[in-house]
């Protein structure tokens, strides 16, 4: 029996830019968000406005996709003869990538010669972007559905994440820093430096003082993690922080060879929700997370 053709589906989470995913063999699932109360889409508001209602306090929430949008966002392709290949962002951040796996079950029950795959990122941002990037182009090498699948969860802990937050008020709203860490990290200019771990998770890697020393910052963990990969394309995703970007570009570029190609995005809103202006992500192939 031959390979029915099958769909690759991400995140909006997958922060990659706008232009660069029109051109992929892809379809983009959204996670909404808001602000101050009201549900905005990414269509809605564009990157700086979202950036300047944080940095006037605007309150902001996420939500993650419910088991009804992928029923009916996965069926219409399965009612098509489509096949399924969902790669999720990291359960280490979202429940959505549990509410996949239930929907997964009730279209399966519908379409039993279907076939679903759900495979975790283990990922985030612009290194789920990374992901995306590998995966569609393994697709349009001619990977079936389950080599891909294969692929991915193979080699899903050599996207490595390193990144900085300008403020640690957004990560303390967020349960990640305590109100006196954050408090201090305020007065004293203290910026975190953080990871992405193998199980998906956001983990702090130490404080340095000053802009410029987490920056350099990156550049040390990166050298530390990336090992012998060749990384001909890298990724780097910003909170309104552009010239910083361009910074860590070169530095990237620095570490991986001038001819590295270097994709630069917005961190989008689900997010810079909780990361907030200023964050600065490295996203890189390497050895070890």
């Amino acid at each position: 029996m031959s390979e029915r053709p099958y769909i690759l589906f991400c995140d909006n989470t997958c922060d990659l830019p706008e232009e660069r995913l029109a051109k992929m063999d892809c379809r983009i699932m959204p996670l909404s968000f808001e602000i101050d109360g009201s549900t905005y889409s990414t269509e809605e508001i564009s990157m700086q406005d979202f950036y300047k209602r944080m940095r006037e306090d605007a309150v902001t929430k996420t939500s993650q996709i419910n088991v009804g949008d992928y029923e009916r966002v996965f069926g219409e392709e399965l009612e098509k003869g489509n096949d399924i290949l969902y790669l999720a962002f990291s359960s280490g951040l979202s429940g959505s990538y549990n509410s996949a796996l239930i929907a997964r079950t009730e279209l399966m029950e519908k379409y039993p010669d279907a076939k679903i795959e759900v495979v975790d990122s283990l990922a985030a941002s612009a290194g789920e972007g990374l992901m995306l990037i590998y995966a569609e182009r393994k697709k349009r090498e001619g990977y079936t559905l389950d080599e891909l699948a294969k692929w991915i969860e193979d080699n899903r802990l050599t996207f490595c994440h390193v990144f900085t937050v300008d403020d640690l008020k957004y990560l303390f709203r967020g349960g990640r820093v305590s109100r006196a860490a954050a408090i201090a990290g305020t007065m004293l200019g203290i910026k975190p430096v953080l990871n992405v771990d193998d199980e998906g998770h956001l983990i702090p890697q130490g404080k340095v003082r000053g802009r410029k020393q987490s920056i350099k910052k990156l550049g040390d963990m990166i050298r530390e993690r990336c090992g012998d990969f060749e990384n001909s394309i890298v990724s780097i995703s910003h909170g309104d922080c552009l010239e910083d970007a361009k910074a860590a570009e070169k530095m990237m570029k620095e570490i991986f060879g001038r001819n590295t190609e270097v994709v630069i995005s917005y961190v989008g809103p689900v997010i810079g929700s909780h990361s907030g202006p200023g964050t600065l992500a490295l996203f890189f192939r390497g050895a070890k997370r």
